[in-house]
């Protein structure tokens, strides 16, 4: 294409989105995209100005560099590099994105003035480690369609199906009673015995002696989890009639909206979601395959022939990777505990290696338990230290071990694999225990991908790194979420979402799940009187 005729497309198309190209930065795009196709040509400047605009900019005036950056990144994404097939993503390497509620959109951490993640939090990350898990569940639940106010001139049903929701702020100012109000809150417990509802504007007491348990709907009512709390609200007490969990969201729904930024992490620069190659190299590889375990005490010869066999019967058509998560003893304490836990990996890579199938082809992904050695229950955890996998590691080359939680990005999948406990943790907290027929894990899952995270409970009750509270979140909400977890195996599907708990490997009959990404197929299996 003529120059000319290049420049003023480029301008009127940054134009179009608010900006303006300085002429160095001009001149450089014009000579970048001169070889491009007329057909290509409109798509390849979107793609551009998409790259520039996920940049720091400190004005709309663009510069040259900025402009080179966003040509560099676009003429990555076109040959879609090999690495990003399968990618293990710690939590302490996990993007942050802080919702910016007048912009109505996630801005990177470098484009806000929150300070860098650090393990000894201050008093604000604390404060903001609630008041991000209450924007990022208002604007999902105002997006709702319940929520969302009705057209100027709409039919007079329509507009009485919506609901409003009410700040707390809203409430405290009103002397008389105000019925028929829907609040978003989170449930504490300020004073021993009285329940309360708080959100960034103020705290208001509940009466839950009106609300019986039929109004509670599905899901496990935590202290610390927030709630759309239904009641009136009269002489400085809010009366709930029914509590009910914000709406969850599909992930496809959250990308409409937000496009193709990158919220689970990992080498690509916008989502997996939008790669077709990647796509394409999914539905082809129809026998790949992931093993999920959890509890696999090496300590106990049982569990250690149990994997002998499971290894022998896998190592004609070796799985794409084994996931191992804690405890890996089954006596987790006392002053050998480190040096036990390192002969028992010995023990484990002699196996693999008499697999040279497995050894070869598969990798092993190792996800700490709460009661595996490292620095106490504080969430997220760092891998085992490195003085203990050294040896496994030499012998197991395709062997990583990684944090808890941890993210697994497979072609355009995301999982999510979280080791620990939460099932009981989540029962003995409950504000009223659900008495519907609806078993357990559907709760659970429920209330967890409702809540957007991993652990809606008081701080007390699950401790978290302040400033890494983020590395919990579980949204956008993942293709696949593993909480491996003692309570018996359960695989349940909810908003799109496989979620599975392999079971404890000794105490359920050496049972363990196994997932076909090809189909996004769950299959239980068992080594029981094998």
């Amino acid at each position: 294409m003529e120059p000319e005729r290049l420049r003023r497309r480029l301008n009127s198309a940054f134009r179009l989105r608010g900006l303006l190209l300085r002429a160095d930065a001009l001149k450089y795009l014009t000579e970048a995209l001169r070889s491009i196709s007329e057909v290509e040509l409109d798509d390849t400047i979107e793609n551009v100005i998409d790259a520039v605009e996920k940049q720091p900019l400190s004005s709309n005036m663009v510069e040259q560099s900025t402009v080179e950056a966003a040509v560099q990144e676009c003429s990555q994404a076109s040959d879609e590099p090999v690495e990003n097939i399968f990618n293990i993503i710690g939590a302490f390497d996990i993007p942050r994105y802080i919702y910016n509620s007048e912009r109505k959109k996630f801005l990177p951490l470098s484009m806000t003035n929150f300070p860098v993640p650090n393990l000894f939090g201050t008093a604000r990350d604390k404060a903001e480690l609630f008041r991000e898990r209450y924007s990022i569940l208002q604007q999902r639940t105002h997006r709702h369609e319940l929520f969302t106010p009705p057209a100027v001139v709409s039919h007079p049903d329509e507009s009485r199906s919506k609901f409003q929701l009410k700040t707390i702020e809203a409430l405290l100012g009103n002397t008389a009673k105000v019925g028929e109000l829907i609040v978003l809150g989170m449930i504490t417990q300020l004073k021993e015995g009285k329940f309360f509802l708080e959100d960034p504007t103020g705290v208001v007491q509940l009466d839950l002696s009106k609300a019986i348990s039929f109004f509670f709907h599905s899901g496990l009512y935590t202290e610390s989890c927030f709630v759309l709390a239904e009641g009136w609200y009269e002489d400085e007490v809010f009366h709930v009639n029914a509590f009910g969990f914000p709406p969850t969201e599909p992930s496809a729904n959250t990308r409409a909206f937000y496009g193709n930024i990158n919220f689970f992490g990992g080498p690509s620069s916008t989502s997996v979601k939008a790669s077709a190659k990647l796509k394409q190299l999914e539905d082809e590889n129809e026998n790949a395959m992931f093993v999920f375990l959890s509890d696999v005490w090496l300590d106990q010869a049982e569990v250690l022939e149990k994997l002998h066999t499971m290894f022998s019967g896998y190592s004609a058509a070796p799985p794409t990777c084994f996931f191992f998560c804690g405890n890996f003893s089954s006596a987790p304490y006392g002053k050998n505990q480190i040096r036990s836990l390192k002969g028992s990996l010995k023990a484990l890579a002699d196996i693999i290696c008499e697999y040279p199938s497995i050894h070869k082809s598969s990798r092993f992904v190792f996800v700490p338990g709460p009661e595996d050695p490292g620095p106490g229950s504080v969430l997220p955890r760092p891998p085992l230290a490195e003085n203990i996998t050294q040896e496994f590691r030499q012998l197991v080359p395709f062997s990583v071990f990684t944090t808890n939680p941890c993210r697994i990005q497979y072609c355009t999948q995301e999982i999510i694999i979280f080791r620990e406990d939460l099932v009981n943790k989540m029962c003995r907290n409950c504000v009223r225990f659900p008495s519907s027929k609806m078993d357990i894990p559907n709760h659970f899952v429920k209330t967890v991908l409702s809540q957007g995270h991993l652990t809606p409970l008081p701080l007390y009750v699950s401790p978290v790194y302040w400033a890494y509270d983020y590395s919990l979140r579980v949204y956008p909400v993942p293709d696949m979420l593993v909480i491996a977890d003692k309570y018996d195996p359960f695989t349940v599907t909810n908003t799109d979402c496989v979620c599975i708990n392999p079971g404890s490997f000794p105490r359920s009959g050496f049972s363990f799940k196994v997932f076909y990404p090809s189909n996004k197929t769950v299959e239980d299996s068992k080594l029981q009187g094998l």
